[in-house]
């Protein structure tokens, strides 16, 4: 287990460069399972979840080279299916959330795939319903291991369908789609996700010989075809991580310039952070973050109402920046109510903040009013544990912008997803040392 002691109340400067996206990149490797030809990956981020799913594709059998640093080539000519039957796959498979992306892609080119009930964050509720609700319209055969919480799914041959899902979840469109693309026959997903992540797939898979339409919207349609070929792909910039280091610098009064960050990509993000009183200039394709030495006032509704911000699907804010809000919003002039639709256990890291000196209330376990310092009064530092990935980046800035040092445990949830995370602080004037007990 490693630790984080960080020294608060220093204003950082300098530029930053978001790393790859790891939502994108989760999607895209279990995609290279659909061809037997070489798939080269760029901007891949060096991040605990990404190296294990790696680790686990070489496991199954899958050729993997590095030639430079994050760029990755894939050859699934000789993947052993036996493999999946094995203790070994499955202890590995859920360690991390992302294994359920293998399904669809094994289902398709292999007639069959099956995963634990995999691992990741403890955020709440995140079932599986909707990914083998939309392979078993696809014409394939469910089962369900209660005892050892299996997953499987087999099928001689996918027919093209209409599906219509009921949530339009991420990952569900991802493995549903890797498999129609494969599968005999049109098949049309409403409800499809449409976030920038997907869409990034779906370019892909084009490449490679798919015939896909419908890219950015919620209704794909999906040709089927034989088989796939090789490409070459990359990664776009992690727009998460991209909200991070906003939240970041706004916290700290810093002068931040993030690097190459696709603008187009970022959809409604900039406009959220604008809507805390956050000014954002863009330079090219970066963000100026200018140090807001005199605070940032949240706005209100027209009516005068409290602002909420709250999750959506894409085009809708993202819930992996809902926790990065909450924390900007403890130094804000004015209050804002954030509301976290999605999962019901990710605001409970609230109470550390509280600890702090912050003014939250946490109204139930999916809403949280906060009631800004305005700089009046910082935070004060402490000692937390990291719950997850997203908690765990936003109780780092808290305490980056906090007074004294503090100590984060259980970093590993923010290795997680973020890449090198102290020596990129470092570079730009972060007092962060990391400790390995």
């Amino acid at each position: 287990m490693g630790s984080f002691q960080i020294e608060g109340g220093h204003r950082l400067k300098g530029n930053i460069v978001p790393q790859g996206a790891k939502n994108e990149t989760l999607q895209i490797l279990c995609a290279v399972l659909l061809t037997g030809d070489p798939v080269t990956i760029s901007n891949v981020p060096d991040i605990i979840d990404v190296n294990k799913l790696i680790g686990l594709l070489k496991k199954m059998g899958v050729g993997v080279s590095n030639p430079k640093k994050g760029t990755f080539i894939f050859k699934a000519e000789a993947v052993d299916l036996n493999y999946l039957d094995s203790i070994e796959y499955v202890e590995e498979a859920k360690k991390l959330r992302g294994s359920v992306m293998l399904v669809g892609p094994m289902l398709a080119r292999y007639g069959k795939g099956s995963i634990p009930r995999p691992g990741g964050d403890k955020i709440g509720r995140r079932r599986l319903d909707t990914h083998f609700e939309g392979l078993k319209l696809l014409g394939a055969q469910f089962e369900y291991n209660k005892e050892e919480y299996l997953y499987s799914v087999s099928a001689a041959r996918l027919e093209g369908n209409s599906i219509l899902l009921e949530e339009a979840s991420i990952t569900g469109t991802a493995n549903i789609l890797m498999a129609a693309v494969l599968a005999h026959g049109t098949t049309t997903i409403y409800n499809a996700a449409c976030e920038p992540y997907l869409q990034q797939l779906c370019k892909m898979l084009n490449r490679m010989g798919a015939k896909i339409s419908g890219i950015g919207s919620n209704l794909l349609t999906i040709e089927g075809v034989e088989k796939l070929s090789g490409t070459q792909h990359e990664i776009l910039p992690d727009m998460v991580e991209i909200g991070s280091w906003i939240g970041l610098a706004a916290m700290t009064q810093s002068e931040i310039t993030i690097k190459n960050v696709s603008w187009n990509d970022l959809g409604i993000i900039p406009n959220v952070f604008s809507k805390l009183g956050i000014e954002l200039k863009k330079q090219g394709d970066d963000i100026y973050v200018p140090p807001h030495t005199e605070g940032y006032e949240i706005q209100s509704y027209i009516d005068g109402s409290i602002l909420t911000v709250s999750d959506a699907p894409w085009p809708g804010f993202t819930p992996d920046l809902l926790s990065i809000i909450l924390v900007v919003a403890t130094q804000a002039r004015g209050s804002v109510l954030v509301h976290q639709k999605m999962f019901e256990s990710r605001l409970f890291f609230v109470d550390k903040l509280i600890d702090m000196g912050a003014k939250i209330i946490l109204c139930d376990p999916h809403r949280a009013t906060v009631i800004g310092h305005d700089f009046k009064s910082k935070l004060k530092a402490t000692v937390m544990t990291s719950p997850d990935i997203r908690a765990g980046i936003s109780l780092l800035i808290a305490a980056l912008s906090a007074k004294g040092t503090s100590t984060i445990h259980n970093i590993e949830q923010i290795d997680r997803g973020y890449e090198n995370i102290e020596g990129r602080l470092k570079s730009i004037g972060a007092k962060i040392t990391r400790i390995e007990t």
